[in-house]
């Protein structure tokens, strides 16, 4: 086994093994992984592009009884702080992501022990019959499967009843690493790894268009890591021919600050930049049937993410007009619409303005800029 002939392979978009993934992560240089996985990128997606997207990610809820030990964010049943968003707060909030140019939410929140399936298929119904163009990318695997749980039924049934009320799309939320033992380590109360797929096959088998992430940086191994990224790939491979599944894959570092992994376990974040580029050129290299690779701005900040635009990643994300549970762990970075535009610009691309299906989309003739608040 050798670098160059792995790396040859990868160019050929051959699958390589987690063994040999994490070969090329121990042997490698940057430099080299950026430039295959670069040139990988080009033929998946030829234009000197990169896209964005104006969103806002609002929460249903922060009632949760998961028990994640990296989430800030949650509350406990009957806490003082606990809600549920109310629709005039949604109107609120989705009225001013329009005059900001956005078209969506990334509607996601907690394991609510007593919201089920008549909860979201009601909420998501008044939503679209209020906003009959909002597009709605919604919850996620571990929230799919909490409902099915409740009700009793299949993570397919459930799927369906969410599609006719008005779901768009699935986000790859809650799939940190999808190891068991670790998961049984930093949340416990989640779906495991397997279910966590299984939903994303329901879902492609619906065809409704997914996205996969991975959280680095706790206590995966790496062997854990390419584990995780090849069981994704085996996932999109199954997808029928017809369907997208997976649209996207975003990595993210583990974000520390007063989490419990952190103050109880003393587990920190320690991905730097050169270990994150690596990752994102990894991505690219481990997954040939995913064509778009996003860097995480809001968890490595702007210079690190341009880095990542010339070692395979080719989106940059959302704006994040709204963004509530990495944030509470320590994500300090913000973006305006101007300013995404700038830093894709500033890294040698044009950028492009996308919707959730990754088509392009013409800039808004009048829209707010919205004004970070820090």
């Amino acid at each position: 086994m050798t670098t160059k002939a792995l790396l040859n392979r990868a160019l050929a978009f051959d699958f390589l093994s987690a063994e040999e993934g994490q070969f090329l992560f121990l042997n490698a240089a940057t430099s080299e992984l950026m430039e295959v996985a670069h040139e990988l990128r080009m033929k998946q997606v030829p234009a000197k592009k990169v896209t964005w997207i104006i969103d806002r990610n609002v929460n249903t809820t922060n009632v949760c009884i998961a028990n994640c030990k990296f989430c800030n964010f949650y509350r406990i049943p009957g806490h003082a702080d606990a809600y549920i968003t109310s629709i005039p707060e949604y109107k609120r909030k989705i009225e001013e992501t329009f005059r900001y140019g956005g078209e969506q939410l990334l509607l996601q929140g907690g394991h609510h022990p007593d919201l089920g399936l008549s909860f979201y298929t009601t909420l998501f119904r008044e939503l679209k019959q209020l906003y009959p163009t909002l597009k709605l990318h919604a919850l996620g695997p571990p929230e799919i499967a909490h409902i099915a749980k409740l009700e009793k039924m299949t993570h397919t049934e459930v799927l369906q009843a969410l599609v006719e009320s008005g779901l768009d799309s699935l986000p790859g939320a809650g799939a940190e690493i999808l190891s068991d033992r670790v998961r049984r380590l930093i949340s416990k109360g989640k779906c495991s790894g397997r279910e966590w797929l299984d939903v994303m096959r329901a879902a492609h088998q619906l065809h409704i268009t997914t996205s996969g992430t991975m959280m680095l940086g706790h206590v995966e191994t790496l062997e854990e890591r390419f584990e995780h990224l090849v069981s994704l790939r085996q996932v999109q491979s199954e997808k029928p021919a017809d369907a997208k599944g997976f649209l996207a894959f975003i990595p993210w570092p583990f974000q520390d600050e007063g989490t419990m992994l952190k103050n109880v376990k003393n587990i920190r974040n320690e991905v730097g930049a050169d270990e994150y580029i690596r990752t994102i050129a990894l991505s690219r290299i481990m997954l040939p049937n995913i064509k778009n690779i996003q860097a995480s701005w809001l968890t490595v900040g702007k210079q690190v993410a341009q880095v990542c635009l010339h070692a395979g990643a080719n989106d940059f994300g959302s704006i994040m007009i709204e963004e509530n549970v990495v944030s509470a762990a320590g994500a300090p970075h913000r973006f305006t619409s101007a300013g995404i535009q700038e830093a894709i610009r500033e890294a040698g691309f044009e950028p492009q303005l996308r919707n959730q299906q990754y088509d392009y989309r013409e800039m808004p003739a009048t829209m707010e800029q919205q004004v970070i608040n820090y």
